[in-house]
């Protein structure tokens, strides 16, 4: 078992990260024969990891969650959304974490960050999107859970951070059945997250923080705005919509939280470009792929 989940999570993290990245962006090569190295700096009691630990966590849930959903065969794409997430990443508090961006073969309308720096968006969340500054600001958001460690946090209050040492260690072992059962805990228990949601405080904090970094990063911040509203106008009843409503709060309330975070002091950003051309072109080539793959 622990042989199929290295696997995969080699074949996942190189598909979605080694050949796609911006030019001068590194892949991160996971070698699970040194993390037993530092799962032993790990402090079960404060809770306290390093920077590497983290981007190992986030390495292992992201290869589970590319499990349910493939990339969009589209390199262009991928691209694109690397360099405009790398761009945000940068105006943050973090920007040396080794960001990873990616968008998966998806209907449903939704996006994931996972500790360490894994981003990733549907198909379906990126086909509503207006413009590069919606993209922005959806990327910001993300990335505001990966600075603040909200995944982390969230671990640490449901106690699983002794599984996260344990399994840390155990992948390392590649050995025994309970130490294969230990990794698959952690790994479960990090995507049961995504499943479950985080706490809407979490969620009110990165939008208010994904703005000031699209707006930091040159894009206007009230796209954001824009992206809650249209998903606002959706269907509640629309099965593309489900997991998200049940994960996040309703969109009226991020409306009404962020509009009384900001204030007003996003206005005088309000007149940088949102820049629709790329995006749109990226989108209707999308479309003529798919009407391609039916029309087969």
């Amino acid at each position: 078992m622990l042989n199929t989940i290295n696997k995969q999570t080699r074949i996942c993290i190189t598909l979605l990260f080694a050949l796609l990245l911006p030019s001068g962006v590194a892949a991160l090569n996971f070698d699970f024969g040194k993390i037993k190295e530092t799962a032993t700096k790990i402090k079960r009691a404060t809770g306290k990891i390093s920077v590497k630990e983290e981007v190992e966590i986030g390495g292992l849930i992201t290869s589970n969650l590319l499990g349910a959903a493939p990339l969009v065969d589209d390199p262009e794409l991928q691209r694109y959304v690397n360099r405009v997430g790398m761009w945000v990443a940068q105006q943050s508090e973090r920007p040396d974490l080794p960001w990873r961006f990616g968008v998966i073969k998806s209907d449903n309308v939704n996006a994931f960050a996972a500790p360490g720096g894994y981003i990733i968006l549907t198909h379906g969340l990126f086909a509503t999107l207006n413009s590069e500054a919606e993209l922005a600001g959806v990327l910001g958001h993300e990335i505001a859970h990966v600075n603040e460690k909200h995944h982390l946090n969230a671990l640490k209050k449901s106690a699983r951070m002794d599984l996260l040492g344990d399994a840390l260690q155990a992948s390392a072992k590649d050995k025994s059945r309970s130490d294969r059962k230990k990794l698959g805990k952690l790994i479960n228990a990090g995507t049961q997250l995504y499943a479950r949601g985080l706490d809407r405080k979490y969620e009110y904090d990165a939008d208010r923080i994904g703005v000031v970094y699209a707006a930091r990063a040159g894009y206007d911040p009230y796209a954001l705005f824009d992206v809650l509203t249209t998903l606002d106008s959706i269907k509640a009843d629309s099965p593309t919509m489900a997991l998200l409503l049940s994960t996040h709060p309703p969109f009226s309330e991020r409306l009404e939280k962020l509009d009384s975070a900001t204030e007003g002091h996003l206005d005088a950003y309000a007149t940088q470009p949102v820049l629709q051309d790329r995006l749109l072109a990226l989108q209707l080539k999308l479309l003529a792929n798919q009407n391609k793959t039916k029309s087969k």
